[in-house]
C-alpha cells in the first residue's frame, strides 16, 4: 500500500516533541511522494511545517484510530511504534485509571502510587479460572495463567517482576503470591500460605529501605519458589536472594535510611524487653543518622515492629531468637558510634572505657580489650612469621564498617535460612511456581559496583526475554503454516561477552583483587587497554581515567572505578571474627558458622550467602584443603554462578513477565511524565517486544472475527458458505499488496497498518450509509412536518365551517323553540279550563251517589233486622212444642213396662215355692263351685301377667306422662303469655285512648306557645346573628386547629409509619444477617468436619501401617457414631491414635502449629473420656445399690407382681365385654333407625343412654386401672436396668430369682413387654371406638333435640294461627318432612349401591383368588379325601385389615434399611416412578413404629444412622445436583412429617383426624428436628455450590460474549492476548445452554417434589449467582462495556425474565437480584454527556454502588467510531454528586454470597396407611402394621 493513500488530507500523525516526547498532528494536505515537508495542524491550532529528513524522508509515524486506543494489549493497535504505545498507556492510565495493559506476553503495571480496591478476595475470585485474554490486564491474571499452565503442562512456571526502584516490583510480587495462597490453599492445616504472605513483612524489615526514589525500595533480589504437590495445593516454599546492599548499612546518602529493622528498633527502644539493648533515638546513632530523614510520613515504625516480631512468631522465630537478633541489630548500631582516636599517621586507640563499645561487647558477649585491640591492629602473616600491625584511623574505620556489614549480612542469610526452614515441607514437591523480584535497570550519576551487577543481571535476563519472545513469535507462525522469515532483534550477547567473558570486565577485576598492589587505577588501566577500541560497546570518558562506559540494551552508563576492588574483595579482618566466634552469645557463633559449611561456586550467593535450592539439590562435599581457597571468592564471582543458577532455572521453567513503570519522581498519584515512561519503557524492553511484533504480522485474526467485522465491506454474492474462501476474496480486492496479508489455518496474519486501513475503508462504508440513512431521515422528517401542517390546515377549515354551520343550526333551533314555547302555553290554558270544568262535573256525581247509596243501606239495614227478629221468635216456638211432645211420650213409656214388670214378679213368686226347684239347683250349683274355682286360678295366673304388664306400661306411661304433662305446662305457660299479651294490648290500648286526650291538651298549649314563641322571635333572631358571627369565627379558628392538629397528626403517623418501615426493614436484615451468620457458621461446620474426617482417615492410615511391637486397638471405636444424640450431647469420635512415636531427629521438622492443634483436641478427647468413664462408673454404682435393695425385698415384688398379672387377665376380660356389648349396641341402633324408637322419650333410647353411662364410667375406671399398671411396669424395669435411658428396662418377677439363664429372664421380659403393648393397643382401640360411638350417639341426640326444638316451634306458631291457616301448615309442614326423609333414603340407597358394586368387585377378585388356591390344594389331595368330604359351598368373610400407617423392622435390619433406601438408592428411579418424598415417608413409618414401641434406644439409632447415612451418601456424590437434590427434598419431606405429627397444635391444623390419630405418643423430637433443619440447611448449601459449578463455565460465555442477536456488535481487534470468541461455535454456551440449563434443573426438583417455596429460594439463588458473575466480569473486561453490549444484556435478562414467567416463579424475589446487571446494561445504553444525563444516571442506578458506576463509565469502549467516549469531566460530576452515597467501596458483587434459606411447613395431605413399598426398593424385610 502507498504512503500516499494513508497520508491523506485529515489523517493524523505523532511528531517528535522535547517536552511531552511526542505530539499529535492533522495533515493539512495530502501528501504526495517528493514532498520535503508537511502541512500540519497541532491539536491546540497552531500550524505547522514538518520538515522530513533529506537523508531518510522517513515520514512520521501515523496515529491509530480511536477506535484502538485504550486497547488492553499493546500488541492489538494496528500502528506499533513508540508513540502509539505511549500515548495507549497515557490513556489508560490517566483516563481510565487502569494500571495494568498487556504487550503481548508482557503485563506493564504502573505505579498509581494510591490504594486501589482491585486487590480483595472478590477480585480474586473473579480471575480464579479465567482465561487470560478474557480479563482485562492484572497481576491476578498473570498468576492464574502460570498456576494453569502448571496444571495443565506438568511444567514449572517463572514469574519475572522486574522494574526501577520505586515502580512498585515487590508490591506485584506480593500480590502475585497472596492469589496463589488464595487460589490453591494449603495441603494441611500448617497455613503454608500465611507463612509464605507473613515472609514478607520480615524480608521488608531487614532488606528494605527508604532512597530517594521509594519509601519501601528492596536493595537486594529475590527469587521465591512457591511449591505445590500433586492436587496443586501449597505444601512450601524456598527463597533465595541476591546481592544484598550492604554499604547501605553503614553510610546512607542524603534523604535516604537505613533498613527499616534498626528504625523500628529506635522506636521500640521503650518497652520492657528491650532495654537491656540501651536502645535510643535513631539521631543517637552514626548508621542512622547519616541520611537525616529517619521518618517516612504515613509509617508508623513501632507497629512495623510489632508486625515483623509477630511474622517471626508465626514462621516459627522463637521468642529467645528474635531477642537475639535484635541484640545482634543492636549491637551494630553500638559499634558504629565506636570513635577511634589517632596517635600517628599509621596507628590509632580507642579511648578507655569507651561506651560504645563496652554496649557492643556486652550485647556480644565478647571481651572488650580483644575487641578493642583487633579494631585497631591487624595480623600479617609471612612464610615464617606472624606481624601485628597497627593501623591507621581511616584503616580502622574502614575496618569497623566492614565487620557491620558482615556482621549483617551473616544475620540477613541466618534469617533467610530460618524463614526458608519454616516455609520446607516434608511432603514431597511436585512442582513449584518461581517469583522473581529483581531489581531494574539503574544508571545514577555516580555508578559504583552495585550498579554494574544490578545491571549486568538486567542484561541476562533480557537476553532471556528476547529469546522467549522470539521462540513464542516463531511457534505461533509454524502453528498456523505460515513461512517464516529470520526476523533481525537486538541481540545483547557481546554485552555479556564484554562483562563475563575470558579477559572481560569481570575476570580483570578478579584478577586485580588478586594482586598484591592491586588498586582501582590499574584496574581501569587494563580495562583500556583491553577493550578501548576493541569492543563497540566499551568507552571511555573524556575527562577521566578512573571512569568507563558501557552500551546497555537500554542506555549508556559511566562506570565510577573507585571502590570496585574493595567491594569486590569484601574484606573482613579475620581476628575480628574469631573475637566473635568465641562470643559467650550463642547466636553469633551460629552465624558464622554456617558461613563455613557450604561454599561452593554453583551454591554461594553474592554476598556470601548460600542460597537454599530444591531439597532434591545437595552440595558436594568439601575437600581438605580447598576452604582456604573457596573462601576467597570475590563477590563478582560468587554473584556470576548464582545468577548463572538462576537463569538454568529461569531456563527451565515457563516464564511469565512483569514490568513495572515509575510514572512520575515525585509519587503523585496517577500523573504521568512521559519522558521518564519512555526511558523505562526502552530499558525494559516493552519496545522490544514491540519491535519484534511489528516487524512480522502483529494484527491476527480469525476467519469468524473478520467476517463479523467486515461483513459490511462485502456483497450479498461474496458471502459464501467457507468462511474462509469467502476472506480471501475480500481481502485480495480490499488489499492488492498480498504482503500485507497471510492466511493461516485459523488465523489472518496482517502487516502494520493494515488493521487500520481495514478500518477506514469500513468507517467510510459506513459513513456513506449514514449519509444516506440521514438523507433518508431528513426526507422523511420533511414529509411529516409539511403532512402536519396540511393537517393542521385542514383541521382549522374544519373549525370554521363547523362554527358557522353551529350558529345557523342555533338560529333554527331558537324558531323552533318559540313555535313549542306558544304551542305550549296555548295548550295550558285550553287544559285548565277544561280540568276546572271536569273537577265540579265529578264532584256533583260524587254528593248525588253518595246519598242514594246511603238510602240503599238504610233500607237493607231495617230488611236484616227484622228477618233476625223472625228466625229467633220461630226458633223458641218449634222447641215448645218439641218438649211437650217428648215429655209425653217418654210417659207412656214408663207406664206400659210398670205393667210388664208387676206380671214377671208373679211368676216368680210361684216357682220358688216347689221342692224341686231347690234340687236341681243344688246339683248345679256344685258343678259351677269347681267351674269357678278353676277360673278363679286361671284368673290368677292372668291378674300377675297383666300386673307385670300394667306396671311396665305404668312405668312408660308416668314418662309419657311426664314429658306430656312438661308439654303441657309449657303450651299452659304459652297461654298464660297469650293471656299476658292480650291484657297488655288492652292496657295499650287504655294508654292510647290517654294519649290521645294528652295530646289535645298539648296542642292547646302548643298555640299558646307559639305566640309566645312570636314575641320572642324578633329577639332571638339578633342573638342568632350575633352568634353566628362568633360562631363563624370560632369556626375558623376551630378549622384552622383542625388542620394544624391533623396536619401533625399525619406528619407524626407519617414519621412513625416511616420509622416502622425503616425498623422492620431493619428488624428483617438483622434477622436475615443472624440466619446466613448461622448458615455460614454451619457451613463452616460442615466443612471442619469434612476436615476433621479427612485427618481421622489420615491418621487411620497411619495407624494402619504396620509397626514392631504389639498393637493395641481401641474397642470403643466406632465410625457409624453421629455427633448428633437425642439429648443434644455432641458424642465426639474416639481418641484418634496421636500417641505415636515421637520423631527423631533425622526426621523432617515438625510442624508447630499443627502439633499444637493436634494436641489441644487430644487434651479434649482425653478430658471428654474421662468425663464419660466417670458417668459410667456412677451408673454401675447406682445400678448395684439398686439391685442390692431389690434383693432385700423379693417376696413383696413377688407378690405385688401376681397381683398385676391377675389385674391384666381382669382387664383383659372386661375389655372383651365392653367390646360385645358395643358391637350389640351398635347393631341395635343400625337396626331400628325410625324416630319413634330413637326419640329421646323412648324406652330404648332411655336404656342406650344408661349403658353408654356405665359403660364410659368402667372405662374411665379401667383406664385409669392401666395407667398405674403401666407405671409400675416402667418403674420396674427402670429398677433393673439403670443404664439405660428412657424406657429400657426388664421386669422383676418372682421367680426371675430361680432362673439363672439369661434367656430366660430375657424371654420372660418380651413376654410380659408384648402383653402390655397389646393391652395398650387393645385399649386404644377400644377407646377410639367409644369415643367415635360417643360421638355418633351425641350427633344424634343433637339433630333430635334440633328437630323437636323446631317441631315445638311450629306447633307454637300454629297454635297462633286461625284454624284454616293451622291446617294448610301442619300439611306444608309434613310434605317437607316427607320429602327430606326421601332425600335422605335417595342417598343412603346410592351409598348402599356404591357399597354393593365395591364389594361386588372384591368378591369377584376374592372368588378368583380362592379359585386359584382350591386348584392349588386340589392338586395336593388325594381323591379319596376328595369323595369322603361333603361338597357344599361355604362364604367366608373377609375381614379388611385397618393400617396404621407404621413400617415394622427388626433391630438387625436397620444397616440394611440405610443402605438399600438411602446409601444404594437410584433417585431418578424413585423420581420417576414413586411418589415423591417416598424414602421419607418410610423412614418416618419406622419412626412411627418405634415410637409406637416406645424404645428410645431405636429411635435415636433410626435417626442418627439416617442422618449419618444422608451425609455419606452427599460426601460419596455430593457434586452430582439430582443427588443432592433428591436428598434435599426428602429431608424437609421428613421434617414436615416430624412436624405435621408431632401432636403440637401448631402443625396440627390442615391435618384429617386420621392424620392426627397417627401423631407421635411418647417422644419430643424437637431436637432432630433442629438436626435434620441443619442438615437441610447444609444440603442447600451444597445443592447451591452444585449449580455454581455447573452454571459457572456457562454464565459468561451465554450472557456476555454469545451474540444472541447477531450482527449488534462488531468484534474489536484483539492482540497476542486473545480473548475469547463471542461467536457461537460448537463448543461455547449460549443463552439457550443457560436456559435449558435451568429447565433441567427446575424439572429434576420438581420431580423430586421439593417444596414450591424452597424451589423459589433455589431459583432465587441461581439468578444471583448468574447475575453476579455476569456483572463481575463485566466490570473486569474493558471490551464488554459498549452500548451493544448493554443491549445484548438487556434481551437476555428479558428472556430469563420470560422463563420465570413460564414457570410461574415472578413472585420468587429472582427478578429483583438482577437488578444490578439491569441497571449496568442501562447504563451502558443512556446517554453520557450533560448534567441532566448524570442525574438520570444517579436516580435509575440506585442498585450500584458508585464505585461499580464510575468503574462502568471507566471502561466504557466505543465499539465504532460513530460512538463517543465518556469525558473525565462527566464521571467526576457523577463522583460528585454519588459523594453523599452510602454504599460499600466493594467493586464486585460477592458471587459466593449464599442468601440465607427458610424451611416453611409444609404438610402432606398423604395418607400414611395408603402407602405402598415398592418391591423395586428391596425393603422386603419391613411390613406394615
Amino acid at each position: 500500500m502507498a504512503a500516499s493513500e494513508l497520508y491523506t488530507k485529515y489523517a493524523r500523525v505523532w511528531i517528535p516533541d522535547p517536552e511531552e516526547v511526542w505530539k499529535s498532528a492533522e495533515l493539512l494536505k495530502d501528501y504526495k511522494p517528493g514532498d520535503k515537508v508537511l502541512q500540519l495542524r497541532l491539536e491546540e491550532g497552531k500550524d505547522l511545517e514538518y520538515c522530513l529528513d533529506p537523508k531518510t524522508k522517513e515520514l512520521p509515524p501515523l496515529r491509530n484510530p480511536d477506535i484502538l486506543v485504550g486497547e488492553n494489549d499493546l500488541t492489538a493497535l494496528s500502528y506499533l511504534h513508540e508513540p502509539a504505545v505511549l500515548h495507549n498507556l497515557k490513556v489508560r492510565f490517566i483516563d481510565s485509571k487502569l494500571i495494568y495493559t498487556y504487550c503481548g506476553i508482557v503485563l506493564v503495571a504502573i505505579n498509581p502510587y494510591e490504594q486501589l480496591p482491585i486487590y480483595g478476595e472478590d477480585i480474586i475470585n473473579a480471575y480464579s479460572g479465567q482465561n487470560m485474554g478474557d480479563m482485562d490486564p492484572h497481576i491476578f491474571a498473570v498468576a492464574e495463567e502460570a498456576y494453569k499452565q502448571m496444571a495443565r503442562d506438568e511444567r514449572n512456571q517463572s514469574i519475572i517482576v522486574s522494574g526501577e526502584s520505586g515502580a512498585g516490583k515487590t508490591v506485584s510480587a506480593k500480590y502475585a503470591m497472596r492469589y496463589f495462597a488464595t487460589v490453591s490453599g494449603s495441603a494441611s492445616e500448617a497455613n503454608v500460605e500465611e507463612k509464605v504472605l507473613a515472609s514478607n513483612p520480615i524480608m521488608e524489615s531487614i532488606g528494605n529501605a527508604k532512597t530517594t526514589r521509594n519509601d519501601n525500595s528492596s536493595r537486594f533480589g529475590k527469587y521465591i519458589e512457591i511449591g505445590f504437590d500433586k492436587r496443586y495445593r501449597i505444601i512450601g516454599a524456598n527463597m533465595r536472594t541476591y546481592l544484598l546492599e550492604k554499604s547501605r548499612v553503614v553510610f546512607q546518602a542524603e534523604e535516604e535510611r537505613n533498613y527499616h529493622i534498626f528504625y523500628q528498633l529506635c522506636a521500640s527502644a521503650a518497652l520492657p524487653e528491650f532495654k537491656t539493648l540501651r536502645l535510643g533515638n535513631a539521631d543517637y546513632f552514626h548508621y542512622t543518622k547519616q541520611g537525616g530523614s529517619p521518618v517516612i510520613d504515613g509509617v508508623d515504625d513501632a507497629k512495623e515492629m510489632v508486625n515483623t516480631r509477630q511474622a517471626c512468631t508465626l514462621l516459627g522465630i522463637s521468642d529467645s531468637y528474635q531477642m537475639g537478633i535484635f541484640r545482634i541489630l543492636a549491637g551494630i548500631l553500638h559499634l558504629g558510634n565506636v570513635e577511634f582516636a589517632s596517635r600517628d599517621s599509621d596507628s590509632c586507640t580507642i579511648p578507655p572505657k569507651h561506651d560504645p563499645l563496652t554496649i557492643f561487647c556486652d550485647l556480644m558477649g565478647v571481651e572488650y580489650e580483644e575487641m578493642a585491640h583487633w579494631l585497631c591492629h591487624r595480623k600479617l602473616a609471612t612464610a615464617t612469621e606472624t606481624y601485628i600491625k597497627p593501623i591507621s584511623k581511616l584503616h580502622a574505620i574502614n575496618a569497623r564498617d566492614a565487620l557491620a556489614k558482615h556482621i549483617y549480612a551473616n544475620l540477613f542469610n541466618w534469617i533467610v535460612d530460618h524463614v526458608n526452614k519454616a516455609l520446607h515441607s516434608t511432603i514431597k514437591q511436585h512442582s513449584f511456581i518461581g517469583v522473581l523480584d529483581i531489581y531494574g535497570f539503574e544508571t545514577f550519576e555516580i555508578n559504583s559496583f552495585e550498579q554494574f551487577c544490578i545491571n549486568y543481571a538486567n542484561e541476562k535476563l533480557q537476553q532471556q526475554f528476547n529469546m522467549h519472545v522470539f521462540k513464542l513469535e516463531q511457534e505461533e507462525y509454524m502453528k498456523e503454516q505460515i513461512p517464516w522469515t529470520l526476523i533481525d532483534f537486538y541481540d545483547n550477547q557481546p554485552c555479556i561477552n564484554l562483562i563475563e567473558a575470558k579477559m572481560g570486565i569481570l575476570d580483570l577485576l578478579d584478577e586485580e583483587c588478586k594482586m598484591p598492589k592491586g588498586s582501582d587505577d590499574t584496574w581501569a588501566q587494563k580495562l583500556y587497554n583491553t577493550h578501548l577500541n576493541k569492543c563497540a560497546l566499551f568507552e571511555k570518558p573524556r575527562l577521566s581515567n578512573k571512569a568507563f562506559i558501557i552500551k546497555h540494551f537500554a542506555d549508556k552508563v559511566e562506570y565510577q572505578c573507585e571502590g570496585f576492588l574493595e567491594k569486590n574483595k569484601d574484606t573482613v579482618y579475620e581476628e575480628q571474627i574469631k573475637v566473635l566466634k568465641s562470643s559467650k552469645f550463642k547466636l553469633l557463633p551460629e552465624l558464622f558458622q554456617d558461613e563455613e559449611k557450604v561454599l561452593s561456586p554453583t551454591s554461594a550467593t553474592p554476598s556470601g550467602r548460600v542460597p537454599l535450592s530444591r531439597t532434591a539439590v545437595k552440595p558436594a562435599k568439601a575437600r581438605p584443603g580447598q576452604t582456604s581457597k573457596e573462601h576467597k571468592k570475590t563477590v563478582g564471582h560468587q554473584f556470576r554462578n548464582s545468577l548463572h543458577l538462576l537463569m538454568e532455572t529461569l531456563n527451565a521453567t515457563t516464564p511469565h513477565y512483569v514490568r513495572c513503570i515509575k510514572p512520575n519522581d515525585f509519587k503523585f498519584p496517577f500523573t504521568f511524565d512521559e519522558k521518564r515512561a519512555v526511558q523505562q519503557l526502552r530499558a525494559c524492553g516493552v519496545l522490544e517486544t514491540i519491535r519484534i511484533s511489528a516487524a512480522g504480522f502483529p494484527s491476527r485474526w480469525t476467519y469468524q472475527e473478520f467476517f463479523s467485522r467486515y461483513r459490511v465491506l462485502m456483497k450479498q454474492r461474496d458471502v459464501l458458505g467457507d468462511r474462509k474462501q469467502t476472506c480471501k476474496n475480500v481481502l485480495e480486492k480490499l488489499i492488492l499488496d498480498k504482503d500485507k496479508y497471510q492466511f493461516g489455518k485459523t488465523k489472518i496474519f496482517f502487516r502494520a497498518g493494515q488493521v487500520a486501513y481495514l478500518e477506514k475503508i469500513r468507517a467510510d462504508k459506513l459513513r456513506a450509509a449514514c449519509i444516506r440513512i440521514q438523507k433518508t431521515i431528513r426526507g422523511w422528517l420533511m414529509r411529516k412536518k409539511y403532512m402536519r401542517m396540511r393537517k393542521a390546515a385542514i383541521t382549522i377549515q374544519r373549525y370554521v365551517r363547523g362554527y358557522q354551520a353551529r350558529c345557523y343550526a342555533k338560529f333554527l333551533r331558537r324558531t323552533r323553540a318559540a313555535i313549542t314555547i306558544q304551542k305550549f302555553h296555548r295548550m295550558y290554558v285550553v287544559r285548565k279550563r277544561y280540568q276546572c270544568m271536569r273537577d265540579a262535573t265529578i264532584a256533583l256525581q260524587a254528593l248525588l251517589r253518595g246519598y242514594m247509596a246511603r238510602n240503599k243501606y238504610q233500607m237493607m239495614l231495617r230488611e236484616h233486622k227484622s228477618i233476625i227478629i223472625q228466625k229467633h221468635v220461630r226458633g223458641w216456638l218449634a222447641r215448645v212444642h218439641y218438649r211437650r211432645t217428648l215429655k209425653a211420650i217418654v210417659y207412656l213409656q214408663c207406664c206400659y213396662r210398670r205393667m210388664m214388670a208387676k206380671r214377671e214378679l208373679k211368676k216368680l213368686k210361684i216357682e220358688a215355692r216347689s221342692v224341686e226347684r231347690y234340687k236341681k239347683l243344688h246339683i248345679g250349683l256344685e258343678n259351677k263351685i269347681m267351674q269357678l274355682q278353676r277360673k278363679i286360678d286361671e284368673q290368677n295366673k292372668e291378674y300377675k301377667s297383666l300386673l307385670e304388664k300394667l306396671n311396665s306400661l305404668e312405668i312408660t306411661y308416668s314418662t309419657e306422662t311426664e314429658r306430656l304433662r312438661s308439654d303441657v305446662e309449657r303450651l299452659r305457660m304459652s297461654e298464660e303469655e297469650a293471656k299476658n299479651a292480650t291484657n297488655r294490648v288492652l292496657s295499650l290500648q287504655e294508654e292510647i285512648a290517654k294519649l290521645r286526650k294528652e295530646l289535645q291538651q298539648t296542642q292547646s298549649e302548643k298555640k299558646t306557645i307559639e305566640e309566645w314563641a312570636d314575641k320572642y322571635k324578633h329577639e332571638t333572631e339578633q342573638l342568632v346573628s350575633e352568634l353566628k358571627d362568633q360562631n363563624t369565627l370560632l369556626k375558623t379558628e376551630k378549622e384552622e386547629l383542625n388542620r394544624r392538629i391533623h396536619d401533625q397528626a399525619k406528619e407524626i403517623t407519617e414519621a412513625m409509619e416511616k420509622k416502622l418501615v425503616e425498623e422492620t426493614k431493619q428488624l428483617e436484615l438483622d434477622l436475615n444477617d443472624e440466619r446466613l451468620r448461622y448458615q455460614n457458621l454451619l457451613n463452616e461446620f460442615s466443612r471442619l468436619e469434612e476436615r476433621y474426617d479427612d485427618l481421622k482417615d489420615e491418621m487411620n492410615l497411619m495407624a494402619s501401617i504396620p509397626k514392631p511391637g504389639h498393637k493395641r486397638t481401641d474397642s470403643t471405636h466406632s465410625s457409624n457414631e453421629s455427633e448428633y444424640t437425642f439429648s443434644s450431647e455432641i458424642t465426639e469420635a474416639e481418641d484418634l491414635p496421636l500417641r505415636m512415636e515421637e520423631p527423631s531427629e533425622k526426621k523432617a521438622p515438625l510442624d508447630m502449629s499443627l502439633f499444637l492443634k493436634l494436641q489441644k483436641r487430644v487434651t479434649e478427647l482425653e478430658q471428654e473420656k474421662q468425663s464419660l468413664q466417670d458417668e459410667l462408673d456412677r451408673k454401675e454404682e447406682q445400678a448395684l445399690r439398686a439391685k442390692a435393695k431389690e434383693e432385700e425385698r423379693p417376696p413383696i415384688r413377688g407378690a405385688e407382681l401376681e397381683y398385676e398379672s391377675l389385674k391384666r387377665q381382669e382387664l383383659e376380660s372386661e375389655n372383651k365385654k365392653l367390646k360385645n356389648e358395643l358391637n350389640e349396641l351398635q347393631k341395635a341402633l343400625t337396626e331400628t333407625r325410625s324416630p319413634e324408637v330413637t326419640a329421646p322419650g323412648a324406652p330404648a333410647y332411655r336404656v342406650l343412654l344408661d349403658q353408654l353411662t356405665s359403660v364410659s364410667e368402667e372405662l374411665e375406671v379401667r383406664k385409669e386401672e392401666v395407667l398405674i399398671l403401666r407405671s409400675q411396669l416402667v418403674s420396674q424395669k427402670e429398677a433393673i436396668q439403670p443404664k439405660d435411658t428412657m424406657t429400657d428396662s426388664t421386669i422383676l418377677l418372682e421367680d426371675v430369682q430361680k432362673m439363672k439363664d439369661k434367656g430366660e429372664i430375657a424371654q420372660a421380659y418380651i413376654g410380659l413387654k408384648e402383653t402390655n403393648r397389646l393391652l395398650e393397643s387393645q385399649l386404644q382401640s377400644q377407646k377410639k371406638s367409644h369415643e367415635n360411638e360417643l360421638e355418633s350417639l351425641r350427633g344424634e341426640i343433637q339433630s333430635l333435640k334440633e328437630e323437636n326444638n323446631r317441631q315445638q316451634q311450629l306447633l307454637a306458631q300454629n297454635l297462633q294461627l286461625p284454624p284454616e291457616a293451622r291446617i294448610e301448615a301442619s300439611l306444608q309442614h309434613e310434605i317437607t318432612r316427607l320429602t327430606n326423609e326421601n332425600l335422605d333414603l335417595m342417598e343412603q340407597l346410592e351409598k348402599q349401591d356404591k357399597t354393593v358394586r365395591k364389594l361386588k368387585k372384591q368378591l369377584k377378585v376374592f372368588a378368583k383368588k380362592i379359585g386359584e388356591l382350591e386348584v392349588g390344594q386340589m392338586e395336593n389331595i388325594s381323591p379319596g379325601q376328595i369323595i369322603d368330604e361333603p361338597i357344599r359351598p361355604v362364604n367366608i368373610p373377609r375381614k379388611e385389615k385397618d393400617f396404621q400407617g407404621m413400617l415394622e423392622y427388626k433391630k438387625e435390619d436397620e444397616q440394611k434399611l440405610v443402605k438399600n433406601l438411602i446409601l444404594e438408592l437410584k433417585p431418578r428411579g424413585v423420581a420417576v416412578n414413586l411418589i415423591p418424598g417416598l424414602p421419607a415417608y418410610i423412614l418416618f413409618m419406622c419412626v412411627r413404629h418405634a415410637d409406637y414401641l416406645n424404645d428410645d434406644q431405636k429411635v435415636r439409632s433410626l435417626l442418627t444412622s439416617t442422618i449419618n447415612g444422608i451425609k455419606k451418601v452427599l460426601k460419596k456424590r455430593g457434586d452430582d445436583f439430582e443427588t443432592v437434590s433428591f436428598w434435599l427434598s426428602n429431608t424437609c419431606r421428613f421434617l414436615h412429617c416430624l412436624k405435621q405429627y408431632s401432636g403440637e397444635e401448631g402443625f396440627m391444623k390442615h391435618n384429617t383426624p386420621r392424620q392426627n390419630e397417627h401423631c407421635l405418643t411418647n417422644f419430643d423430637l424437637a431436637e432432630y428436628r433442629q438436626v435434620l433443619s441443619d442438615l437441610a440447611i447444609q444440603i442447600y448449601q451444597q445443592l447451591v455450590r452444585v449449580l455454581e459449578n455447573i452454571l459457572q463455565p456457562m454464565i459468561v460465555s451465554g450472557m456476555l460474549e454469545h451474540e444472541t442477536i447477531q450482527g449488534v456488535s462488531g468484534v474489536k481487534p484483539t492482540g497476542l492476548r486473545k480473548r475469547t470468541s463471542s461467536i457461537a461455535d460448537e463448543g461455547t454456551y449460549t443463552l439457550d445452554s443457560i436456559i435449558r440449563q435451568l429447565n433441567s434443573f427446575h424439572s429434576v426438583m420438581c420431580q423430586h417434589g421439593m417444596d414450591p417455596e424452597l424451589i423459589k429460594q433455589v431459583v432465587k439463588q441461581m439468578f444471583y449467582i448468574i447475575g453476579a458473575v455476569t456483572l463481575n466480569n463485566l466490570l473486569l473486561r474493558k471490551d464488554m462495556c459498549s452500548w451493544s453490549k448493554g443491549m445484548q444484556i438487556r434481551y437476555n435478562v428479558s428472556q430469563l425474565e420470560e422463563w420465570l414467567r413460564d414457570k410461574n416463579l415472578m413472585n420468587s424475589g429472582a427478578k429483583e437480584t438482577l437488578e444490578p446487571l439491569i441497571q449496568a446494561a442501562q447504563l451502558l445504553q443512556v446517554k453520557k454527556k450533560t448534567d441532566e444525563d448524570a442525574e438520570a444516571i444517579c436516580s435509575m442506578c440506585n442498585a450500584l454502588t458508585t464505585a461499580q458506576i464510575v468503574k462502568v463509565l471507566n471502561l466504557y469502549t466505543p465499539v465504532n467510531e460513530f460512538e463517543e467516549r465518556v469525558l473525565v469531566s462527566f464521571i467526576r460530576t457523577i463522583q460528585l454528586r454519588l459523594r453523599d452515597r452510602k454504599d460499600s467501596p466493594q467493586l464486585l458483587m460477592d458471587a459466593k454470597h449464599i442468601f440465607p434459606v427458610t424451611f416453611p411447613f409444609n404438610p402432606s395431605s398423604l395418607a400414611l396407611e395408603t402407602i405402598q413399598i415398592p418391591a423395586s426398593l428391596g425393603l422386603g424385610f419391613i411390613s406394615r402394621v
